[in-house]
């Protein structure tokens, strides 16, 4: 019985996953380690898939200046981080996933912020100023602060 009851478990929760996904919120988090560790360090490390891959090339072209800071990453790591990070973009690996949020934007001159792409601007136009400058949010880059399952890839409400 208790047997019968583990796989109904875990055949269930597959097919929670399956449908949480197909909602189109769900973007692949961050798989390699060197990623995670460099670019989780600062900030959440975003899923590749929610930038065209230009936008990931301009990033890691210009980590002296990243946002105000110098990332200071040594040029093998620098290639392997943008090799990963184009390769499961939104416009080549990770396009599955992102076709929504990046309906409309141009791959010639692509955002380099993903709060700048027009689907998330869409999603968060009704989030107050005054709930962005909240002491656990600071940032509009801060996804976990409200999105708890961002690190999994999961940006629902």
């Amino acid at each position: 019985r208790s047997m019968i009851f583990g796989l109904f478990v875990v055949v269930a929760s597959a097919m929670l996953l399956q449908i949480a996904r197909a909602g189109g919120n769900y973007y692949p988090p961050v798989s390699d380690a060197l990623v995670k560790e460099e670019c989780g360090s600062c900030h959440l490390a975003f899923p590749p898939s929610m930038l065209p891959s230009t936008s990931w090339q301009r990033l890691m072209g210009g980590l002296k200046n990243h946002f105000g800071d110098d990332v200071g990453l040594d040029p093998v790591s620098v290639s392997r981080i943008t090799a990963y990070l184009t390769a499961h973009a939104g416009d080549t690996g990770g396009a599955r996933y992102a076709e929504k949020l990046l309906r409309g934007v141009s791959t010639v001159d692509p955002p380099l912020r993903i709060t700048e792409l027009p689907r998330w601007l869409k999603e968060h136009r009704k989030v107050k100023n005054r709930e962005w400058q909240q002491q656990e949010v600071r940032s509009k880059a801060n996804c976990p602060a409200c999105h708890r399952d961002a690190e999994r890839g999961y940006f629902d409400e």
